[in-house]
């Protein structure tokens, strides 16, 4: 696996690459890799054959109150797990080589209606930096296509979105959640939990599973919504938001029958995101 930090050498790598015909695919990562981000390198070892990942902790992305200083950075270990994984090139770079002018100079890209609310409700310009960054590993790497997690589901349509808008010749491939043996999804935060918010962490999937099955018997949307909410106080988490929204992630009407329940809530310090599809009745 080659490891690149600079852009002309990227560049340079990935039209060679264009020039002999291969199909290349690109995984955007923060690093402090887990099985979820290996999940995203095989859908891509599945569909291309040259696999390039990104580990950039992009600083846009966070708030002023947020983790950015505290994410954890573990690059060593991150190369050893995708070269196993079977990756070809890892894209590295400085905060400096991506926002030369810094942050407050940068052109930014917004992309609305999806990306508000929910997450984008709780954590303002979040998807503005999450936009721009994945546009300029788009500009930068010009895959053929990309694979991102369904865990962030929210992030997902705001890639796809941006994708349609802007013209990207690009396929954005979902990979589905790839979670622990008690239904933790996983994410590079659950390393900030303490043995006992582990140890409760689960509740969060588990209140999204009871409120699929009572949703899909036809049980009210409200009411089962605020039934939700008591139970995640009861197990301990301060919740931010946990709702039910078409797939699309517009609002659910009375023919809405594909849904999506998305809950974001702290235990402790530490944000949990989580979502489950379903069908709602007839």
């Amino acid at each position: 696996m080659r490891i690149l930090r600079e852009i002309p050498a990227l560049r340079q790598t990935l039209t060679e690459a264009r020039r002999r015909g291969q199909r290349i695919a690109l995984v955007p990562t923060m690093g402090n890799l887990h099985a979820g981000h290996l999940a995203l390198v095989a859908a891509a070892r599945e569909r291309a054959e040259v696999v390039v990942a990104s580990i950039f902790v992009n600083p846009m992305q966070f708030g002023p109150n947020e983790d950015l200083d505290a994410y954890p950075r573990t690059l060593a270990e991150d190369q050893a797990k995708l070269e196993a994984a079977g990756c070809d090139l890892l894209f590295a770079p400085e905060a400096a080589t991506v926002y030369p002018r810094g942050l407050e100079a940068q052109t930014r890209i917004s992309v609305p209606e999806v990306s508000e609310g929910l997450c984008g409700g709780s954590r303002p310009g979040h998807f503005d930096g999450v936009a721009t960054i994945v546009a300029m590993l788009f500009n930068l790497v010009q895959p053929d296509l990309a694979c991102f997690g369904e865990k962030d589901y929210q992030q997902l349509a705001v890639i796809r979105r941006l994708v349609a808008d802007l013209h990207f010749p690009i396929e954005i491939v979902g990979v589905p959640i790839v979670r622990a043996e008690d239904g933790l999804a996983l994410s590079s935060r659950n390393g900030y939990l303490s043995d006992a918010q582990r140890d409760a962490a689960p509740r969060l999937h588990a209140t999204l599973c009871e409120l699929r099955a009572s949703l899909e018997a036809g049980a009210e949307i409200e009411a089962s919504l605020k039934a939700g909410l008591d139970r995640l106080d009861e197990a301990g988490f301060d919740p931010d938001y946990l709702e039910l929204r078409a797939a699309d992630l517009g609002p659910v009407t009375a023919t809405t029958r594909e849904a999506v329940l998305l809950v974001a809530a702290r235990l402790g310090p530490t944000r949990l995101i989580d979502n489950l599809t379903l069908t709602l009745p007839r």
